[in-house]
């Protein structure tokens, strides 16, 4: 539905900062997905990035992003997808993240590894920062902590991207595209998806402080594993 609709005129709209947008795609996206997953799960809660949060009857929940990366959408950069995590008492046991402009599915299963268009990945063998191509997201509330995080990075890692969708840049780091990737300010439905996809594909997920990671802790640090003490010691340094 996003990619029929991504050359539409497209009703745009800022949320509480002008640069936190919501179009039309983004709520019939979510709306379609929801009537879905409640056929299939009726007595499942939901937590949805553009509706909220709504109360079911049973331990499963569900935590939906219908489009993350709206403002890359919103300009025809094809950087953008949909993250669908499904969460059992509590503990998310599949995530997946769906990029329609690049045509690519990926699917973890906990305890069963991950997959991309149904075929297994894995995290990179890189070891040092220095070799690693590294990526982030910049929230809108604290670009000072960013711009200083985001400079230490630069300075000693290969290189650093930012591309604008959290879920995406986890995805792209369960399977070797990226080496690591952290971000703070970041909701539920941003990285349930996300976070999974990387442990399941044989990394290592915290928080930046280094503190167990959960879907409310605000930020989060995912890599390959091997980068992750020094990683996370390098972000503390500068500030974060």
């Amino acid at each position: 539905m996003l990619l029929a609709r991504a050359d539409l005129p497209r009703e745009i709209a800022e949320k509480a900062r002008r640069a936190d947008i919501v179009t039309d795609a983004d709520r019939a996206s979510e709306a379609l997905i929801i009537a879905r997953l409640l056929a299939a799960t009726p007595r499942a809660a939901i937590l949805a990035e553009e509706s909220g949060a709504r109360s079911g009857e049973s331990e499963e929940r569900w935590v939906i992003d219908p489009l993350d990366g709206t403002t890359n959408y919103a300009h025809g950069y094809p950087f953008y997808c949909v993250s669908i995590a499904y969460e059992r008492a509590g503990v998310v046991e599949v995530g997946v993240v769906h990029a329609p402009a690049m045509g690519e599915t990926f699917l973890a299963v906990r305890g069963a590894g991950a997959l991309r268009n149904g075929a297994a990945i894995s995290v990179s063998p890189i070891g040092r920062i220095g070799d690693a191509l590294l990526c982030t997201g910049f929230h809108p509330a604290d670009y000072s902590t960013n711009a200083r995080c985001f400079a230490a990075a630069s300075e000693s890692a290969q290189a650093v991207r930012r591309d604008g969708s959290a879920a995406l840049d986890l995805a792209y780091t369960a399977m070797g595209r990226f080496d690591g990737f952290w971000e703070f300010g970041l909701a539920p439905w941003d990285v349930a998806a996300g976070a999974l996809l990387v442990t399941e594909a044989g990394g290592s997920v915290s928080r930046v402080d280094g503190g167990a990671h959960r879907l409310d802790g605000r930020s989060i640090l995912a890599d390959n594993g091997r980068l992750h003490q020094e990683l996370g010691a390098l972000l503390r340094k500068a500030g974060a």
